[in-house]
């Protein structure tokens, strides 16, 4: 079992850059999880940012591909979300999501949430215009 906390929310303006940050806590090694973000935006669903899995492999939205870069320090049990180029669309609540390692799979499995068992509360980020 791990504990997520996530950090570094706020209100910033288009054209800023933002970097998420998520605090494993547990009895297990974090660098035994699989480790993704996702977003909620006001009246919409839950939906895939991006993951870092246990050995490095990363995936990415479209819409965050080549402006955020995730990360993970197995040492610090963080993981790290950098965004730059927000845009108001970027607007939502990102959370935290960690699942038990698999053997490699795909971004069709690592996109969706239902594949998480661990979950954050969330961290708002609001992009003005």
């Amino acid at each position: 079992q791990i504990q997520l906390v996530e950090s570094g929310g706020g209100l910033v303006q288009t054209g800023d850059s933002l970097t998420l940050s998520c605090a494993g806590s547990g009895r297990t090694s974090f660098s035994t999880y699989d480790m993704a973000w996702f977003r909620q935006a006001p009246g919409k669903e839950r939906e895939f940012v991006a993951v870092v899995t246990w050995s490095q492999t990363t995936y990415y939205a479209d819409s965050l591909k080549g402006r955020s870069t995730i990360s993970r320090d197995n040492a610090e049990a963080t993981m790290l979300l950098q965004i730059n180029s927000l845009k108001p669309e970027d607007t939502a609540v990102y959370y935290c999501a960690a699942r038990v390692k698999v053997l490699s799979q795909g971004y069709d499995f690592y996109s969706r949430s239902r594949m998480y068992r661990y979950w954050g509360q969330g961290t708002q980020v609001t992009v003005s215009s």
